[in-house]
């Protein structure tokens, strides 16, 4: 058991990184730094010297050679498939463990969605970065350090979490969770649509707390598009100002959580999300206003998988039996 729960705790630590390295080759805009999968121009890392490079761009005539692109786009390929292995190896361990046999399920179901988000890795490359594809690549890195951590939970033996169980708090809970989801997923869809400095003024948008949206181009999951390619200002508008919007909404919803914890056997929690939910809030207003600096915008990403983290927590202590 204690090798399940050290390497599920390992997965979760690594995953972060893995969630890190996919903001920052985005961030770059190194999504296509490799025009092939899994190889990077028919290469096994990437070109280096000139007969390589010479090579390469003849290959993909169309995606000229840029190593500062391809750095960033091969180390996250690498580091995933590394979690992968680390998946396989859980899965492996788990099924040899004769105890708690929902272990064997969690890990596989693990197992099968890590190799479902490299089908998605392939499938950004193939499909040219297909907003639908890209977030949900982006939003399954999310869910596979949720399932890492809920295995982390599963297999370990915290009694302090046995003295803080709180099932009046379900409603809530779910609440949270499902709304922090969502948030997520808006995050993701606006940085997939070049959409995080459509507006550059806080708490305005463009000198309006109203500015021209259209909704319906912004949300179009089904929308075709190609790496260069960028939606008209108002739908991309309309996709960031949802972003904020979701904010508070989010905001709302975590204070009136955090006010219950606060009075409950899980009051610890409650600072902690204050803690999270405070600096995401500091985080994404310094992207709007110091215009998406590069680290700030990796943090961003991380401290939102933190708050996830949080947020299973609250819901693993409301819902267990």
């Amino acid at each position: 058991m204690n090798n399940i729960k050290n390497l599920s705790l390992f997965g979760v630590c690594f995953a972060f990184i893995v969630i890190a390295l996919g903001a920052w080759t985005r961030l770059v805009d190194a999504g296509l730094g490799c025009p092939d999968w899994p190889g990077c121009y028919g290469f096994v890392v990437f070109p280096t010297d000139a007969a390589e490079i010479a090579l390469a761009e003849s290959r993909f005539p169309s995606f000229p050679y840029d190593i500062n692109k391809a750095i960033p786009e091969v180390v996250h390929r690498y580091f995933a498939a590394t979690l992968g292995f680390v998946a396989i190896l859980l899965t492996y361990i788990s099924f040899k463990y004769k105890g708690n046999k929902s272990l064997h399920w969690w890990s596989l179901g693990l197992l099968i969605f890590i190799c479902c988000q490299g089908l998605f890795g392939y499938l950004t490359v193939s499909l040219k970065l297909l907003p639908i594809i890209v977030t949900g690549h982006l939003f399954g890195g999310f869910f596979t350090l949720s399932l890492f951590y809920l295995i982390f939970l599963k297999a370990g033996d915290f009694k302090i979490l046995d003295q803080m169980r709180i099932p009046h708090l379900k409603g809530i809970s779910i609440l949270a969770m499902i709304i922090l989801l969502f948030q997520i997923f808006l995050g993701a869809w606006t940085s997939t649509n070049y959409a995080s400095l459509a507006c550059v003024d806080f708490p305005t948008c463009q000198g309006t707390y109203y500015p021209e949206m259209d909704f319906k181009q912004g949300f179009n999951l089904s929308q075709e598009v190609g790496p260069n390619y960028l939606l008209d200002n108002s739908a991309r508008v309309a996709i960031h100002y949802s972003h904020r919007i979701s904010a508070i909404l989010v905001t709302i919803v975590f204070l009136v959580l955090m006010s219950k914890l606060w009075f409950s056997a899980a009051a610890p929690l409650a600072s902690t999300l204050g803690i999270l939910l405070l600096t995401q809030i500091s985080l994404g207003i310094i992207n709007v206003i110091y215009v998406l600096p590069l680290y700030v915008a990796i943090a961003h990403n991380l401290i939102a998988a933190s708050l996830l983290l949080g947020t299973i927590t609250v819901n693993y202590l409301a819902w267990k039996k």
